[in-house]
């Protein structure tokens, strides 16, 4: 039987429902208020688990009426349909939403919730910086979308910083202080934003474009240094040289014999996990693939959870939540549906099971068909603090028409 367990923490949202809109018939049925108060589940297992998330996906439904190269690359046409109602994407695998928009909030709120039920603390979203570059502007908007909506659900999130964008640059350190400074104004100063020993977690993958441990120095001191720095595995080199140390550790990636002897050397450690690894760039026509890592139909990422169990070390990071391209997904699709989550689900110690995660997608399906349905804002947070036979009951009614 499941046990409701949960713990109310500090923050809420207040008076989230003075409105909804009044503009479908279905609208106009009202329901009693339900105050928003988020809360996080109590689960056995305490390491820090956190999703590696990808905030790149454009669909035609954004404004700017087109579909995003992380659906199509070079040659494939989202806007033809199967005969199973399926879209023409850019990957092996199908999300069960269908592609999305990394702006939607129903998507983001969706993907929040089935985190909580797997036992996710939070996200941890690729981050491009502020530069004016290709579609660097839209990632820059939907990681505040993202940030806010896991805060909403009562989760946490924090950035891992791709220096490689500083490729497009003549003035790599100017670049770094003005993305630093960004952070510091706009998501290191966030409730929800992960911190270690009292500082915003800083997390780059690499250094693989600016090597200078110099030049990072500068930039970090910009900001006071006050960041606890995280680099990629293998290097660390890259960014304390020339005598200055800014590396206080390294999170893992891809790895499919997890290394965590090797781990032990640092001060600080995020071990990874991962579903398999099954790219679509040379049938995307996009570049040359990468090695495939078979899933195994699950048991790689079964003995990955187990791998980092055994290690000792207290946080974990997912690769991926849904990175389509690189076929590293663990959100459900079509091919392989909720196996993932509910592995975490057992691996984290939660309460629930597939059929909690099913409900959530219930609650997606009633809301891309009743967009604004106060009922549905309603037992969003039902389901958020856990309380799922009231959300049951207003998702029937929804249902029912009623």
């Amino acid at each position: 039987m499941k046990k409701n367990i949960f713990i109310t923490i500090a923050f809420a949202v207040i008076a989230f429902f003075s409105s909804c809109s009044k503009e479908s018939a279905e609208e106009s049925t009202t329901h009693e208020d339900v105050k928003p108060v988020v809360t996080q589940p109590i689960k056995t297992n305490k390491a820090n688990l956190f999703v590696h998330y990808m905030p790149w996906f454009v669909t035609p439904k954004n404004g700017q009426g087109v579909w995003g190269w992380h659906w199509t690359m070079a040659n494939r046409n989202p806007d033809r349909i199967d005969s199973s109602g399926k879209r023409e994407i850019a990957s092996h695998y199908y999300p069960l939403t269908g592609p999305y928009d990394s702006g939607d909030q129903t998507i983001l709120d969706y993907q929040c919730l089935l985190m909580k039920y797997s036992g996710v603390d939070g996200v941890m979203v690729d981050w491009y910086g502020t530069q004016d570059k290709d579609d660097y502007s839209i990632l820059l908007k939907n990681t505040e979308a993202i940030a806010n909506a896991a805060a909403k659900a009562g989760l946490k999130f924090a950035v891992v910083y791709e220096d490689a964008t500083l490729r497009h640059t003549s003035d790599p350190v100017g670049q770094l202080k003005r993305d630093l400074e960004y952070l510091k104004n706009n998501l290191f100063n966030k409730a929800n934003y992960v911190q270690v020993d009292g500082k915003p977690l800083f997390m780059v993958f690499g250094p693989r474009q600016y090597k200078s441990g110099k030049g990072w120095n500068e930039a970090l001191e910009s900001i006071n240094k006050n960041v606890f720095f995280v680099s990629l595995n293998y290097h660390t080199q890259n960014i304390n040289n020339e005598g200055y140390n800014n590396s206080r550790g390294e999170f893992m990636w891809v790895e499919k014999y997890p290394n965590y002897d090797r781990a032990r050397q640092f001060e600080f450690f995020i071990g990874g996990a991962m579903p398999g690894f099954h790219d679509f760039y040379t049938a995307g026509n996009a570049e040359n693939s990468y090695a495939t890592h078979d899933s195994e139909n699950g048991a790689l990422f079964a003995r990955q959870l187990e791998a980092f169990k055994n290690s000792g070390f207290s946080w974990l990071q997912i690769s991926t939540w849904n990175d389509y391209g690189e076929g590293t997904t663990i959100e459900p699709t079509r091919e392989y549906g909720y196996k993932y989550l509910t592995m975490l689900q057992q691996f984290s110690g939660m309460p629930y099971e597939e059929g909690d995660l099913k409900r959530i997608y219930r609650w997606y399906e009633l809301s891309v068909q009743h967009p604004g349905n106060c009922k549905l804002q309603s037992a969003y947070y039902l389901l958020s603090s856990y309380q799922i036979d009231k959300a049951d009951q207003l998702l029937n009614e929804v249902a029912e028409n009623k």
